[in-house]
């Protein structure tokens, strides 16, 4: 395969195509807040640490165990993942327990993890 197979020979726009699309293109906000997400989701430590809030609530010693880190390593990807709307947290007495912030979430992890797992 050459750096050419994977380009059209011929210029060809459709245009019906590309007019429907353009209408419900990504603005350039959602773009970049899409493309941060998922930039978050690339650091492994942070993604397994979404794995492990999507099975169970967990407190950030939980976390810190699990992982084998230190509470302040946790802590500090707990914090870009909360920045980014991605964890939420609650404080109940002396502990403070995280969780995924919606099902939108967990949705798009397992989809991505089925994707890779096929």
């Amino acid at each position: 395969m050459t750096p050419e197979d994977d380009v059209c020979e011929i210029k060809a726009v459709d245009g019906k195509k590309v007019r429907a699309i353009r209408r419900s293109m990504l603005t350039d906000h959602e773009a970049v807040s899409l493309s941060e997400t998922f930039s978050v989701l690339a650091d492994p430590t942070r993604t397994k640490i979404i794995y492990a809030l999507s099975r169970e609530e967990l407190c950030v010693c939980d976390i810190a165990s699990l992982l084998k880190m230190s509470l302040s390593a946790v802590s500090h990807q707990l914090r870009i993942l909360r920045n980014m709307r991605l964890v939420k947290f609650r404080k109940e007495s002396k502990m403070v327990y995280y969780t995924l912030d919606d099902e939108h979430i967990t949705t798009l992890f397992h989809e991505g993890l089925k994707h890779i797992r096929e």
